[in-house]
């Protein structure tokens, strides 16, 4: 994977430290013990532990929305008020649910942004031609691409532009293990085998 050394877009990781990734998605590494859960705006260590593994696509909205942007928690509290995330009765955390986030980043941010329940490579590449910014669902593996996929889907990545030679997308990954695989860029062909056909896009930011 090769990093992306001309993305405009700030790199965040849905865990307060970037550098602990790696050991915490490798389970070897308990995210209650993350010295730097504060910074993400979480009230408590403990909700801290119990979200930061399904906040991707809230980390994904914090990097388009750039510099200013509210804390990783605030959006998602944010984003809890508009339903785009739901807690069931057994206390599982589901989402991010693309229409109800959709509503709450015009309404909430000002930022107009549309969602894409079908969606191809190309049109990935069409909608960063004009400007916009695409949330692709995509298989968490992604930060792996020296191994064949395992599928598609289940987690949400930015992608932020075309490479120079238009073959391939840059594009950033909050649960990336290093910073190769948190900015990095794939060709186009290789992404899609991890793209899950949706997401959403985000208009650029003022």
């Amino acid at each position: 994977m090769t990093p992306c050394t001309t993305c405009a877009y700030p790199s965040q990781t849905q865990f307060a430290s970037p550098e602990l990734v790696g050991p915490i998605v490798s389970g070897g590494f308990d995210r209650a013990l993350d010295p730097a859960w504060r910074e993400s705006g979480a009230a408590t260590v403990e909700d801290y532990a119990r979200w930061c593994g399904h906040l991707c696509g809230v980390t994904c909205l914090r990097m388009a929305l750039g510099a200013g942007a509210p804390s990783l928690f605030e959006l998602r509290d944010g984003a809890l008020k508009f339903g785009a995330y739901t807690v069931d009765a057994d206390g599982e955390i589901h989402g991010m649910v693309y229409a109800p986030a959709v509503e709450y980043v015009r309404e909430v941010h000002g930022v107009e942004a549309r969602v894409h329940r079908e969606l191809t490579t190309d049109g990935i590449g069409e909608l960063l031609d004009a400007g916009r910014l695409v949330i692709a669902s995509v298989h968490y593996a992604i930060r792996r691409p020296h191994e064949p996929s395992p599928g598609r889907g289940g987690h949400l990545v930015l992608v932020t532009a075309r490479t120079p030679d238009g073959t391939g997308f840059h594009f950033h990954n909050p649960s990336g293990t290093d910073p190769a695989t948190r900015m990095a860029e794939l060709p186009v062909e290789r992404f899609g085998e991890y793209f899950a056909g949706r997401g959403m896009s985000v208009g650029p930011r003022a």
